[in-house]
């Protein structure tokens, strides 16, 4: 029987300043190790806002190599703490040329692995594809001392595909730092049904691969600083669910540590009884290497 994996997600909002964005994140991380966790998971893009809400090519300015500022900062903490840490910074790769990269750190503060976002979104008051070059590493999970991480980011977490490759790739764990929120001009019912869909399709991502999943969002109203109509209220609700889709914790709207424990010996319990794996139709499946059936 493998001993529980306890993992902190620290949910909070983010400003202009990089410096207060990092302190609030390391204070977090600093909270998990304290409570318990052996695992920690930030939001995604945790050292600033979320900036892409318009198009502006001074904004690249915020891009920072591999080994800046964050990395550099997280790897202290990690070491400090002697947590695992999956934190997300906007690489510069080349001029020109950026990520929106999630970065493992060991207990140890060494790097484990990266993971590169593959999804990039195009709507409105979000930019990615303006900002960031899809991932090129594709869906490989990292290795570490609390087990083989399928990492992906936000926009990822509305694909099966992608949870799907990482978890025949032996991912472990899935988890989504996120940044997600809605146009304070949506009324009630489309929040709710916004927030529920996202709830949805990854505790679906859970039941279809039998894997745990951690999704970890940032809080708060960020204005559009364009001068536009694309503020956004980012809405928290960070959660951990198990194997099969079942609720272990959720955060509020508000800053928070959130801690959840894991039973690393569910995935193998719920396959037997729900084989999908087994029974994947692996022969009829050329379909889904083309755009569209028609």
């Amino acid at each position: 029987m493998s001993k529980p994996l306890i993992i902190g997600l620290v949910q909070h909002a983010m400003e202009q300043d990089a410096d207060r964005n990092r302190a609030s994140s390391l204070q977090g991380i600093a909270d998990a190790a304290e409570a318990g966790a052996e695992l920690v998971i930030l939001p995604e893009l945790h050292a600033s806002e979320y900036f892409c809400k318009y198009q502006d090519p001074d904004l690249f300015d915020l891009a920072e190599p591999l080994d800046g500022t964050t990395r550099t900062a997280l790897a202290d903490a990690a070491a400090e703490h002697g947590v695992v840490v999956v934190g997300s910074i906007f690489e510069h790769r080349a001029a020109g040329l950026a990520h929106n990269t999630a970065i493992v750190l060991e207990r140890t503060g060494e790097l484990a692995g990266i993971y590169r976002k593959m999804h990039i979104p195009d709507d409105p008051g979000y930019n990615e594809k303006f900002y960031f070059t899809p991932g090129d590493l594709g869906f490989e999970p990292i290795d570490t001392s609390v087990g083989r991480l399928g990492v992906l980011v936000c926009w990822d977490q509305w694909y099966p595909e992608a949870a799907r490759m990482m978890a025949l790739a032996g991912a472990e764990l899935l988890i989504y730092p996120t940044a997600i929120g809605f146009d304070p001009a949506d009324d009630e019912d489309e929040v709710r049904r916004q927030l529920q869909a996202w709830q949805i399709i990854q505790r679906s991502h859970a039941v279809a691969n039998g894997l745990p999943v951690a999704s970890c969002n940032r809080i708060g109203f960020e204005p559009d600083r364009s001068g536009g109509e694309r503020d956004a209220e980012f809405w928290g609700n960070s959660f951990v669910v198990g194997p099969q889709g079942e609720i272990l914790a959720a955060a509020s709207t508000g800053a928070e540590v959130l801690l959840a424990t894991i039973d690393r010996d569910r995935t193998e319990s719920v396959r037997r009884i729900w084989p999908f794996l087994r029974d994947r139709r692996i022969d009829a499946y050329s379909g889904l290497l083309r755009r569209f059936l028609s």
